[in-house]
């Protein structure tokens, strides 16, 4: 027996009560493992995701460690299946599940209501097991927004491949030529991006281009300023390292707007994948001519992020169609580029060019069923 658990009292009321809570012990020890099993095979089968299976897998590992501290035999003992009323009571929506996504979300929530369990009968014999339980239930909530997110992410961007900035242009016709271009040629993402104009002017374009891309299949992403992209009504931000958190950025542009996230190394992409980012940039791939960067994660990168990562990811740095056939080969489906595009004789053809290596590329992405 555990030592910090109360010794068998010898009074038969304080017994019985212990019974009880033996019992309830073991029902949520079994219900919190096998719901984070189903969980765990959800993300691992359906997501493909190897980093959401691994904190899966870990959270396991740990919960399992810190039930050794309730006497296994003390539980096996006051288990009692056959005469529990609660196998009796079942409810209609427990028998039915419409997809794949509401069986994990349905074991998420059994998960949680049973490490909340744990957590308040263990505050009767030892309070720090009780606090475990606790932190594991808050890094629960982490991982059901993580994969509720990268599920509905893939499915808002599961077309989106080409995806290229721009800048404000020389003028205001020019910029307005240049984003025609790139929407008639149904290029699926276009960033907004300029840090020589006034914010009157960034604000002026920004709400052309949103004008632009109305009733059409193309996203408009502001670059960097959330206020603006609220102002110009756009589909989401875009955030650097440097610039504001997605917590932030998320106070501003709300629940619904598009927030991608430039990453430069694995551990950042995982960060962004807990801190609620609908998409990534992994790069710089390869030198930039609008960028300057003391590195470059390069290809490596890129395939760490595919064989990872199943939250949107797009490469992004110095890809051009000569060597876009190694971001290819690393895994990547999803591309932004900017002067690849925006800088060549004829966009239009530059983007076909890039449209017809990337549909050859695509993956299955994660989709409702």
């Amino acid at each position: 027996m555990n030592d910090t658990f109360p010794h068998q009292p010898k009074d038969r009321l304080q017994q019985s009560k212990q019974l009880a809570q033996f019992r309830i012990l073991d029902a949520n020890s079994n219900r919190a493992l096998e719901g984070l099993r189903v969980v765990e095979e959800f993300v691992r089968f359906t997501l493909d995701d190897s980093h959401l299976s691994l904190l899966c897998k870990q959270l396991r590992h740990r919960l399992t460690d810190r039930l050794t501290a309730i006497d296994k035999q003390f539980r096996f003992a006051a288990r009692d299946t056959r005469n529990d009323v609660g196998t009796q009571i079942s409810t209609k929506s427990e028998q039915i599940r419409s997809g794949v996504l509401d069986v994990a979300n349905a074991s998420l929530q059994r998960l949680k209501e049973a490490l909340r369990c744990l957590e308040e009968y263990s505050k009767t014999f030892d309070t720090e097991l009780a606090q475990d339980f606790e932190v594991i239930r808050y890094e629960v909530y982490t991982l059901e927004r993580a994969i509720n997110n990268t599920w509905n992410s893939c499915e808002r961007l599961k077309d989106a491949r080409l995806y290229v900035l721009m800048d404000g242009c020389q003028n205001r016709d020019s910029f307005q030529n240049l984003a025609t271009c790139l929407i008639s040629g149904e290029v699926d993402v276009v960033q907004f991006r300029d840090k020589s104009l006034s914010d009157r002017e960034l604000l002026e374009r920004a709400s052309l281009l949103r004008q632009l891309t109305a009733n059409t299949q193309t996203l408009f992403i502001m670059n960097d300023r959330p206020d603006l992209a609220v102002l110009s009504r756009a589909d989401g931000v875009h955030l650097g390292q440097e610039e504001l958190t997605v917590k932030d950025a998320r106070q501003i542009v709300g629940i619904d707007a598009l927030i991608g996230i430039s990453t430069h190394s694995i551990q950042q992409a995982r960060e962004a994948v807990l801190d609620g980012a609908n998409y990534i940039g992994c790069g710089p791939t390869f030198p930039s001519e609008t960028k300057t960067f003391a590195g470059f994660p390069g290809i490596s990168f890129l395939s760490e992020v595919k064989n990872e990562i199943q939250l949107p990811a797009f490469a992004i740095g110095g890809i051009n169609p000569t060597n876009l056939e190694q971001v290819i080969n690393a895994g990547m489906s999803r591309v932004a580029v900017s002067q690849a595009v925006t800088a060549v004789t004829s966009p239009s053809k530059a983007i076909q060019i890039f449209q017809e290596h990337l549909g050859s590329a695509c993956r299955p992405s994660a989709t409702v069923d």
